[in-house]
C-alpha cells in the first residue's frame, strides 16, 4: 500500500536566485533521506515560490522493508577466550547488532571458523520514519545565511510555518519551535493569513484559490503568456529573456504583466543603455516595433492581480523615469571630454594594489597584444588599429555612464569611440576584448577585438600569478579560471596554433617584471591548459581521450584539441589498439629508465639484429623531420612503428647486461616516448 507525502517549508521571503537552486536542493536532500530509511516513492513534484518549497511525493511506501540479514563477525578463536567465555570483541559485535552474545552462532569460512549473528528487522512504518524529516531541511546550504531572534541556527531566511502531511494526516516533527500542521499562507497581501489544506490532493487547488500559483513552471508559462498577449494586441516584439524571465518568475507568487511608456525623446540614449536600465535595473522587458527600432515602452510584472494597477504602472513609470534622466545627462556629459581626458583619469584608478593602476594594466596589454599579433596574419590595418584599441580600450571605465552602469563597460567604450572619431575596427575592438564575459558567451567577431581579448586575459592571469592570487578550490575572486577558458574558446574558435609557453618567454622578455612572471611561467601554461577539460565536457569527449591529452607535452590549447579530436576518430579503426599497446609499454620502461640524448648519441655499431636496425632509420627519419609534421602524420607514423616496436621487443632485451647497449636501446625508446607525449599519454586510454 503506499501513500501521498506532502512537505512544505514557509519563509520570509527569498532572495529570486536562490529558489532555483534551494528547490532543486530541498529535492534531493528528502528524497535521499527517505531512500536512505528505505523507503519507495513514485513521481515528486516540485512548488516553489519566494516564500515556500515543497514536495508532494506520490505512491510512498507504508512501511519499511523487513531485514533479514546474516551478519559476520570476529574469528571464533577472537571471540572465545580459552575458558570458552564470551570475549570483549564478542560482546561488541553483539551489542553492535542489537543483540546479546547468546544470539551468536559459528559458521566455517575458508577454512576458519567466524561469529555471526542472525538479523531481523522489523521495518518501521513511513509514518514514524517522516517524523525526522526535519533532518534534510536542517542540514540545507545556501550561498548567505541570517540568524534571527534568539536562534544560533542560521537559513537562508526566516523559517515561518512547515507543512507535513501523509494524505489527510499531519506528520509528528517540527524545525526549531515550529511545529508541523496542516495550515500554509496564501498571497501576503491578496490571500487570507491562514490557508487550511484538508489532505495532500487539494494542496494546489487551496493555494491557487488564494492567489498562490505554487507551481513554478505553471506561473512562468502565465508570465510568457501574458507578456505575449501584451505584445500581440500592440503589435510589438518582445524577445523574452530566459533568465530574466526566471528571476521574474522567483519575485512573484501570483503573477499580473502590465506596460507602461516613457518619452520619445530617451530614445536619442543608445539602445544598450535604456535596455540596461529596463532589464538589469528594474527588471523590465522591453519591446520593438515590427521594423527592430526600440519601442519606448516597458513590460513588467506585479506580484498580485489587476486591482489598481493604473497606480502600478504609474509609479513604475516614474521610477523608470528617473533612471533615464540620469542617463541622459550622463550621456551628454562624458561626451564634453576627449579620451585623453579619460585616459589621463585611469593613471589614478587601480586596477590591483599589487599590481598597479588601469593605465598600467592598459599598456602591459598593448605588448601582449603586440607580441600575440607577431605569430598572425593581420593586415596593415588590423595591426594599426590593435595599437590604437589597445592604447584606449579601458577609457570608459572612468566615465560617468560606466560608473552609474557597470555592465555597459566596453559597451559605452565603442559607443563614445565612435562618436569621438575612432574608426570601426579601433571601437569595436574596446566592446569585444571583454569577451566572453560568461563561459559560453558570445565571442569576438574581428580579428583585432579576438587578439585584444587573449592579450588582455592572458594578462590579466600573468599579473595575478606573479604576485602570488592564484585561485585555490572554488575561491576565484578575479575570474581567472573564465578568463582562461576566454582564451582557449577564441584560440579554437579561430585555430591559432599558439604555443603558450613560447608566447610567455616572448611576453617576460619584454616584461620590466620578468623574473616575477617566469616564477609562474609551467603554473600559467597549466592553468590554460586545464581548461580545455571544460571544453571537452561541452563537445561530450571521452574521460580517458580528456585524461590522456592534457597530459600532452605540446602546450598549444587548438593542437591538443585537434589530437583529442583524432583519437576519438582513429580509436575504432584497426591497428589502433595495437599502436596503443605497443607506445605504452615504451612509456612505461621510460618512465622508470628516462635517458634524455638525441638520436645522433646512439651507436649503430652496436646493433645486434635486423630489428634495431629498422626501428633505428624509422625513428631516425620521423625525429629528423617531426617539426614539418601535423598531428595526423605524426600519429601515422607513429602507427606504422607498431609492427617494428613489437619486433624490436621480441628480438632485444632493453635493459642489458651491457652498459653501453642499454644504454643505446633507452635512447631510442626515449625518443619514440618523446614524439608519442605530443600526443598525449597513451597509457591513460582505455584500449577495449
Amino acid at each position: 500500500m503506499t501513500k501521498t507525502f506532502l512537505l512544505e517549508l514557509g519563509l520570509e521571503e527569498m532572495p529570486a536566485h536562490v529558489v532555483t537552486p534551494s528547490i532543486n536542493q530541498f529535492e534531493k536532500r528528502v528524497t535521499d533521506f527517505l531512500t536512505e530509511n528505505r523507503l519507495t516513492f513514485g513521481e515528486v513534484k516540485k512548488f516553489s515560490t519566494p516564500r515556500r518549497l515543497a514536495l508532494i511525493i506520490n505512491d510512498l511506501s507504508d512501511k519499511q522493508d523487513d531485514i533479514d540479514e546474516t551478519m559476520k563477525g570476529p574469528a571464533k578463536r577472537i571471540a572465545l577466550d580459552s575458558d570458552g567465555n564470551w570475549t570483549k570483541a564478542a560482546i561488541g559485535f553483539a551489542k553492535g547488532q542489537g543483540q546479546n552474545p547468546e544470539d551468536i552462532f559459528f559458521q566455517e569460512l575458508k577454512g576458519e571458523e567466524y561469529a555471526y549473528i542472525q538479523k531481523h528487522e522489523i521495518g518501521q512504518t513511513s509514518e514514524t520514519i517522516l517524523q525526522d524529516i526535519n533532518q534534510p531541511l536542517e542540514e540545507m546550504t545556501f550561498p548567505t545565511r541570517m540568524h534571527w531572534g534568539s536562534q544560533r541556527f542560521e537559513y537562508i531566511r526566516p523559517i515561518h510555518w512547515l507543512v507535513a502531511m501523509l494524505e489527510d494526516k499531519v506528520i509528528d516533527t517540527q524545525i526549531l519551535n515550529i511545529k508541523a500542521n496542516n495550515v500554509t499562507k496564501g498571497h501576503r497581501f491578496l490571500g487570507h493569513d491562514e490557508v487550511v489544506i484538508k489532505d495532500v490532493n487539494s494542496y494546489v487547488e487551496a493555494l491557487n484559490s488564494d492567489f498562490v500559483i505554487a507551481d513554478a513552471n505553471r506561473r512562468k508559462a502565465v508570465i510568457k503568456q501574458q507578456i505575449e498577449a501584451i505584445a500581440t494586441e500592440n503589435d510589438w516584439l518582445v524577445d523574452i529573456d530566459e533568465d530574466l524571465l526566471e528571476e521574474v518568475n522567483n519575485l512573484v507568487e501570483y503573477p499580473t504583466a502590465f506596460f507602461g511608456n516613457f518619452d520619445k525623446k530617451y530614445l536619442d540614449i543608445p539602445d544598450e543603455v535604456l535596455i540596461t536600465s529596463m532589464k538589469d535595473n528594474q527588471r523590465y522587458f522591453y519591446a520593438r516595433t515590427q521594423d527592430k527600432k526600440l519601442a519606448p515602452v516597458f513590460i513588467s510584472v506585479r506580484n498580485g492581480n489587476d486591482d489598481y494597477l493604473e497606480n502600478v504602472i504609474s509609479g513604475n513609470e516614474k521610477v523608470l523615469t528617473a533612471r533615464l534622466e540620469d542617463a541622459q545627462f550622463f550621456y551628454e556629459e562624458d561626451q564634453k571630454h576627449s579620451i585623453d581626458f579619460y585616459i589621463d583619469k585611469l593613471k589614478n584608478v587601480s586596477f590591483h594594489q599589487k599590481i598597479g593602476s588601469m593605465y598600467e594594466k592598459m599598456q602591459s596589454t598593448g605588448v601582449v597584444a603586440e607580441l600575440l599579433a607577431k605569430h598572425l596574419d593581420l593586415s596593415a590595418e588590423e595591426m594599426e588599429a590593435l595599437k590604437r584599441a589597445s592604447e584606449i580600450s579601458k577609457f570608459d571605465l572612468v566615465t560617468n555612464m560606466v560608473d552609474e552602469f557597470p555592465e555597459l563597460q566596453g559597451i559605452m567604450g565603442e559607443k563614445y569611440a565612435q562618436l569621438m572619431g575612432e574608426n570601426e575596427l579601433v571601437s569595436k575592438a574596446i566592446s569585444q576584448h571583454y569577451m566572453p564575459t560568461t563561459a559560453e558567451g558570445d565571442l569576438p567577431e574581428s580579428n583585432v577585438g579576438a587578439v585584444l581579448a587573449v592579450a588582455d586575459k592572458l594578462d590579466s592571469i600573468m599579473s595575478f600569478f606573479a604576485v602570488d592570487i592564484i585561485p585555490n578550490g572554488s575561491n576565484d575572486p578575479f575570474g581567472l579560471r573564465r578568463q582562461a577558458y576566454g582564451i582557449v574558446r577564441i584560440m579554437q574558435a579561430r585555430n591559432w596554433e599558439i604555443s603558450l609557453d613560447q608566447l610567455q618567454d616572448e611576453i617576460i622578455s619584454n616584461s620590466e617584471v620578468g623574473a616575477q612572471l617566469t616564477q609562474h611561467k609551467e603554473e600559467v601554461t597549466d592553468f590554460i591548459i586545464e581548461r580545455l577539460r571544460q571544453y571537452f565536457k561541452n563537445e561530450q569527449m571521452d574521460h580517458d581521450i580528456v585524461e590522456t591529452t592534457l597530459l600532452s607535452s605540446t602546450k598549444t590549447p587548438t593542437i591538443i584539441a585537434e589530437i583529442a579530436e583524432l583519437l576519438k576518430n582513429k580509436r575504432e579503426e584497426k591497428g589502433f589498439k595495437e599502436t596503443i599497446e605497443s607506445l605504452s609499454r615504451i612509456h612505461k620502461i621510460t618512465l622508470k629508465n628516462h635517458v634524455e640524448a638525441p638520436i645522433a648519441e646512439i651507436d649503430t655499431s652496436l646493433f645486434e639484429n635486423d630489428s634495431e636496425n629498422n626501428l633505428y632509420d624509422a625513428v631516425k627519419e620521423l625525429d629528423t623531420h617531426i617539426n614539418e609534421k601535423s598531428i595526423v602524420e605524426i600519429f601515422n607514423e607513429l602507427q606504422s612503428l607498431s609492427p617494428m616496436i613489437d619486433h624490436y621487443f621480441e628480438d632485444n632485451m632493453i635493459l642489458d647486461k651491457n652498459e653501453a647497449v642499454r644504454s643505446n636501446r633507452l635512447i631510442l625508446l626515449n625518443i619514440i616516448d618523446k614524439i608519442s607525449l605530443m600526443l598525449g599519454d597513451l597509457s591513460q586510454l582505455v584500449i577495449k
